[in-house]
């Protein structure tokens, strides 16, 4: 039987928050019955932080509704949402996260104002209208809108922003950022090695000289070498 993510943190939840039995919420975590008894004495080694199932999406209301009309009811966990291929249409948002798309739409329109309101609804799931209003700021919730990463938020995945940040970019002209870093760690390194080559040189022109070179400090040149 699948298990939530993190057991006794769900088991902790569960059992502030629900009238079910130890035996229920043992089976539905996979864990001892006597370790639910522990949590809710307050006696567990560690003190848990409680992980509610219902926002995980392993667990729903209803089935936590039935186990505590019936003990002996076993909770089943919600398979999750299998990976489909995108069609044409808008995109499905949970509605857990359909609070979240002002903030995602937030983020790109300050890290990304060249991709179109069309793009942003696509990849959102959104209207042209709601796109139009947290830009000019007359949004009915504009004061609580706070801009957030939309993948940070579980409304688009990383390949899908990458993809069309670079289809926007291309078509406003603009060229991709060139991440600059570690120029400046890479010139010093360079600096370095010049100056270990010279040394060696030097002390090989000492060597034939016949005169007597000091110690040779190991460099990453001269350990490479050897």
């Amino acid at each position: 039987m699948a298990q939530p993510l993190m057991p006794h943190a769900t088991a902790s939840w569960l059992v502030d928050n629900t009238s079910l039995s130890f035996e229920q919420i043992a089976e539905f975590c996979g864990l001892h019955i006597l370790e639910i008894q522990a949590i809710a004495d307050d006696t567990a080694a560690t003190k848990l932080t409680g992980r509610d199932p219902v926002r995980a999406h392993e667990l729903t209301m209803e089935e936590i509704e039935k186990g505590q009309a019936n003990s002996d009811y076993s909770l089943k966990m919600l398979k999750g949402p299998e990976q489909v291929r995108r069609t044409k249409g808008p995109r499905y948002t949970p509605v857990s996260k359909r609070q979240d798309k002002p903030d995602g739409i937030a983020w790109i329109l300050r890290h990304h104002p060249e991709i179109s309101d069309g793009a942003i609804g696509k990849l959102i799931g959104t209207t042209r209208t709601t796109i139009a209003a947290i830009r000019d700021r007359s949004h009915w919730n504009i004061a609580n809108i706070t801009p957030k990463d939309p993948v940070t938020l579980g409304l688009a995945s990383q390949r899908e922003l990458d993809a069309l940040v670079a289809k926007a970019a291309k078509a406003a002209g603009i060229e991709a950022p060139t991440d600059t870093r570690l120029e400046g760690d890479r010139e010093a390194l360079l600096e370095q090695l010049r100056a270990e080559r010279t040394a060696a040189a030097h002390a090989a022109e000492a060597g034939e000289a016949g005169t007597e070179a000091g110690p040779v400090e190991h460099t990453a040149e001269t350990l490479f070498r050897q």
